[in-house]
């Protein structure tokens, strides 16, 4: 630990460090670890590269920002931390105050007092949207508008939100005539951007046909308080898009997959209309799989995944909820019921000639790994792995070991040994990189990443999503939604988030 001395720096002399600081003559206060003294030589003076200064009545902090305990006010509980920020200040100022004339950088921390709001009533979570919009909590609007849904609904929010700065803008109210015109531009900027932020990331929040209420509402004060503006005119775009949308017919985003399209060829061509399994290679279903996968996944949006929403979804009257969500389970499903039909529909077939279809999925799951498609992936093993295809005793002594090795391997990846950490670590390493890490056949790996190197395609990762749902789910049930005197327990949806 290095201490500097409190009452200013006296004489400092070239050549002598030794003598720079009496230690009976100044008070000692304690300085983070990070500072840095250095003497460059005879004709340098001594640099200070780095200054935090701590009251000395506080406890010294181990990492930048530590909670120190909470404040309760009517209608709401804030938590309270102690975060070490930096002071920008002019060099010229540092370079006086330690007599340096040369150019070497001060950089000075001081340790703030940051409130964030822990629970609350829905009038004080909407009332904190613009004060932590334009103070440190920088997260708050984002997980607000990402979890509302779960507490109050949209015209609840929007309601409590217009009303309070309705006429703010125009001194008719006392809150209004106490702000000075710096002041109400920041106000008017600050709502501006959530309101834009809730219109860019979540505008389905805004789709109530036929009347589009909230939606309207919404117009209309921006008409009032912001004229012209381009948040006015991306709100009536979006109005306008929601008409089109309603009188459009409906189209189907997934496809049915319920019926396998896959069948195995009967020996007197009866059902030659259905493709044969086995006349497609592994690379083109993968490929279909993934393609499918992909599509579904890019519309997911991240609310829905939720636990206080997907939690929902087999309650009466909430089959509306978590649509994409729910798209991306049925296609789950398609594929589970497809690799299980493909395999046990012809009850004709001998153990070779069913072995044969075992070994052409565990192909397809292979390429599904080298694809980044754990969604797939999962899909193909679970059917594998049931009770129907799994006793099938004959049938898997005739797979080939290879095959078999590749298998295990494959479904070492959802393996629930704690918790499923294989396939997290593995899916955070795949999120990251441009192709597929696989010791499962490298060569033919590489080849394939050779080949796409070459296209110039770069992979994205496709997640199961089911690991992460029911974290979610486990999450949501195991704290509190309100906690003492009603207030809502926000920081379960920071956690959620």
């Amino acid at each position: 630990m290095v201490y500097l001395m409190q009452s200013g720096l006296q004489n400092v002399k070239s050549g002598s460090p030794d003598m720079m600081f009496d230690a009976n003559s100044w008070k000692i206060r304690s300085i983070w670890d990070g500072v840095k003294l250095e003497v460059a030589g005879d004709s340098s003076p001594v640099v200070l590269h780095s200054f935090t200064q701590l009251d000395p009545d506080l406890p010294q902090l181990e990492s930048s920002t530590q909670e120190i305990g909470e404040e309760v006010e009517e209608g709401a509980i804030y938590t309270i931390t102690l975060r070490k920020v930096q002071v920008h200040q002019a060099a010229s100022k540092g370079q006086r105050w330690l007599g340096v004339e040369t150019e070497a950088a001060l950089s000075l921390y001081e340790t703030c007092k940051v409130r964030t709001i822990k629970a609350g009533t829905l009038e004080k979570l909407v009332e904190y949207l613009v004060s932590a919009f334009r103070g440190n909590d920088s997260t708050y609007v984002t997980i607000f508008l990402c979890t509302y849904r779960s507490f109050a609904s949209t015209k609840q929010v929007l309601d409590l939100l217009l009303n309070r700065y309705a006429k703010l803008h125009h001194h008719s109210s006392a809150e209004g005539s106490r702000l000075t015109g710096d002041d109400r531009t920041e106000l008017k900027n600050t709502i501006s951007s959530i309101l834009g932020a809730w219109l860019d990331q979540y505008s389905d929040d805004f789709w109530k046909p036929p009347e589009y209420g909230c939606l309207l509402q919404l117009i209309s004060y921006l008409h009032l308080n912001f004229p012209g503006s381009d948040l006015e005119r991306r709100a009536c775009n979006l109005l306008a898009q929601f008409h089109q949308r309603q009188h459009r017919t409906p189209e189907n985003e997934v496809l049915d997959h319920r019926a396998c399209t896959f069948t195995m060829l009967e020996e007197n061509g009866y059902e030659e209309e259905r493709p044969d399994f086995l006349s497609f290679s592994q690379d083109v279903v993968a490929e279909q799989f993934t393609l499918l996968d992909a599509e579904l996944f890019k519309k997911v949006v991240p609310y829905q995944c939720l636990g206080s929403t997907w939690s929902q979804r087999d309650k009466k009257g909430k089959e509306h909820l978590a649509p994409t969500i729910r798209a991306t389970v049925t296609q789950f499903n398609n594929v589970t019921n497809c690799v299980i039909s493909t395999c046990l529909s012809d009850k004709t077939l001998k153990p070779t000639q069913r072995a044969k279809i075992l070994e052409r999925w565990i192909e397809v799951a292979r390429e599904c790994r080298i694809l980044k498609n754990f969604s797939s992936l999962r899909a193909i093993l679970s059917a594998l792995q049931c009770n129907s295809i799994h006793r099938l005793k004959k049938t898997w002594d005739e797979v080939s070991r290879e095959n078999f090795r590749i298998f295990h391997e494959l479904s070492e990846i959802f393996s629930d040994e704690n918790n499923h950490s294989l396939s997290r670590e593995l899916l955070i390493k795949e999120g990251t990189s441009k192709f597929a890490t696989l010791e499962i056949n490298p060569k033919r790996a590489q080849k394939r990443q050779q080949q796409q190197r070459e296209l110039g395609v770069m992979q994205g990762t496709i997640p199961y999503l089911g690991t992460f749902l029911t974290d979610l789910v486990m999450m949501d049930t195991a704290m509190k939604d309100h906690l003492e005197g009603g207030l809502i327990n926000f920081e379960k949806r920071k956690k959620g988030v």
